[in-house]
């Protein structure tokens, strides 16, 4: 829990329920003003995913425009956003126009006779991403264990089956290891995900491929499956396999998620 929603207990109830929806949602707050300001620093907010305020409140309609574009920013890439609005004369002056990013700060036109300059920090908050884990494999075991650890969501499967599409950000490691790795394949197919790996040779997952695409599988999602999994630690034991794909799974969540592939 933040600052702000300690602060603001209608913060943290929208918020918390947010949550328990798996909704994506920001935190808004006014750092700095110059001039006249209907809002002044300290000033917070929750936005819904498309900018629309929740709770809160951070002046008038003059920033309203730049808030929404921010907000919808932060939620695409993961990343907070400072949004500064300031009026046309100040902008011409300092020699950017609206919509510039410079120096970590995106500008925006204040057309309101106040004449105020606000300065917004942006915060996303996204629903804890989805670990799917398909097979009881002793990697899968290591994995079901160390991966809590490091804030994922975990979704085990013994036998494919795999729950209904969420608003979160799902990743798949198929770690059958020989224990139905077709159906697991095939499970891992119907998941929309940011990232999908096999727990496995070159080799194997080639020759389970063919089968997959001679069934009818679409060859350009079998082909985004990562075989092996994890990133090349010189790994040995199921513990050390988990580490490598434990790896490979943040760096791919700690990308900007308009980069991510199925994002």
């Amino acid at each position: 829990m933040t600052p702000a929603e300690i602060i603001e207990p209608e913060l943290s109830q929208t918020a918390q329920s947010l949550r328990e929806q798996d909704k994506p949602f920001a935190f808004a707050t006014i750092v700095r003003t110059v001039g006249s300001t209907a809002a002044k620093p300290g000033a917070k907010a929750l936005l819904a995913a498309d900018g629309t305020i929740l709770e809160g409140w951070l002046g008038g309609g003059c920033a309203r425009g730049a808030v929404k574009r921010g907000t919808t920013l932060a939620l695409s890439t993961g990343e907070p956003q400072l949004i500064s609005v300031a009026p046309e004369e100040f902008l011409a002056a300092i020699g950017v126009e609206p919509g510039t990013e410079q120096d970590g700060v995106t500008y925006a036109r204040n057309g309101c006779p106040s004449k105020g300059t606000v300065d917004i920090f942006i915060e996303p908050c996204l629903p804890m991403p989805e670990l799917i884990i398909l097979g009881q494999s002793p990697v899968a075991k290591a994995l079901l264990q160390l991966a809590p650890q490091f804030q994922w969501s975990i979704t085990a499967s013994d036998d494919g089956t795999v729950l209904a599409q969420t608003n979160r950000r799902r990743f798949v490691v198929i770690a059958t290891q020989g224990q139905g790795d077709l159906s697991a394949l095939r499970a891992a197919l119907s998941v929309k995900a940011v990232h999908a790996c096999f727990v496995g040779s070159t080799r194997k997952f080639a020759a389970l491929s063919e089968k997959l695409v001679g069934e009818g599988a679409d060859p350009t999602g079998v082909a985004q499956i990562k075989a092996p999994a994890g990133l090349d630690i010189h790994a040995v034991t199921p513990e050390e396999i988990a580490l490598s794909i434990l790896a490979e799974l943040v760096r791919f969540r700690r990308a900007p998620v308009a980069e991510s592939p199925g994002a």
